[in-house]
């Protein structure tokens, strides 16, 4: 099996789980492209160099013939290893090094389970929507999709307007910090951190959710993901703020974006006896009774 691995760095506790990840992928005889700045950064931390295939230092020189991406940190190293593998539709499975983890949910106990089952073909592939710009099509190099959510928020302190369109019919005039579209993916993120709904992958919804509305009846609203959303902005400042995911770039005012469901979607490595609602349990803590 051919392997890409991502990530960044780890706490001094995480190390002997990394030795350990190695260990397993030699036993199985995997072939290895590393990321080249997190391999010099695990030859420094760990005094080991393991043995890889290759290195890769962008999307020019990823292996398009991996078989699975290992992302190894938190959620957003995992949304950082996307770029890599969307356009050639190979899986990704994240291991977590950090706190929370929804996306990277395999704990640095679970490795050792998790690697036998890879082997021997006990997973399952889910497939995740994404949202991306239909207008403009030119932003952030291209890369103009979102697994989470897609974000318009201000730029300064004054707040911004944005006039929302649902399919060409007028939904609202948002007077705000700033409106997240969401995936069901993203409903565990950004969005729940304004009071969004916690939507379940695959329910082909998108969230309206805005962030800290001046109107205080405007609440999160959840839509078809066959719908098409057009935002107008107006911000006083004269700037805004536009983020996909971790990609954000400033804007200019009174802008027009187009936001709809891309072609492409995200394969992710399911394993045995997981599952979202079980993530929502182990994450969050539902059913965990903590009066005593």
């Amino acid at each position: 099996m051919k392997i890409a691995l991502y990530g960044k760095t780890f706490s001094e506790g995480f190390r002997p789980y990394v030795q350990e990840l190695f260990r397993k992928l030699t036993e199985y005889n995997a072939q290895l492209s590393v990321y080249k700045p997190f391999y010099d950064y695990i030859c420094a931390e760990t005094r080991m160099m393991p043995d890889i295939s290759s290195m890769y230092s962008d999307c020019n020189d990823f292996d398009p013939f991996s078989d699975l991406m290992i992302s190894i940190g938190g959620d957003g190293t995992f949304l950082e290893s996307i770029p890599y593998v969307i356009r050639y539709d190979i899986p990704v499975i994240g291991i977590n090094s950090g706190r929370m983890g929804f996306l990277a949910y395999i704990s640095r106990e679970e490795i050792i389970k998790a690697f036998d089952a890879i082997f021997n073909n006990n997973f399952d592939i889910e497939y995740r929507t994404m949202i991306h710009f239909l207008k403009p099509e030119n932003l952030f190099e291209g890369m103009n999709y979102a697994l989470n959510e897609i974000t318009i928020h201000k730029g300064g302190s004054s707040m911004i307007t944005i006039d929302a369109f649902v399919n060409e019919e007028f939904l609202n005039t948002y007077w705000t910090d700033g409106l997240i579209i969401s995936t069901p993916t993203g409903s565990t993120a950004y969005s729940l951190s304004v009071s969004g709904p916690v939507v379940v992958p695959g329910s082909e919804n998108f969230i309206i959710a805005p962030i800290a509305s001046h109107n205080l009846t405007v609440r999160p609203l959840i839509i078809p993901d066959d719908t098409v959303i057009t935002l107008k902005v107006k911000s006083r400042s004269g700037r805004f703020l536009v983020s996909a995911d971790n990609r954000t770039i400033e804007s200019v005012s009174e802008k027009e974006f187009r936001l709809g469901k891309s072609d492409r979607r995200l394969k992710m490595l399911r394993l045995p006896d997981t599952s979202f609602y079980s993530t929502l349990r182990n994450k969050l803590m539902w059913g965990v009774d903590k009066r005593n």
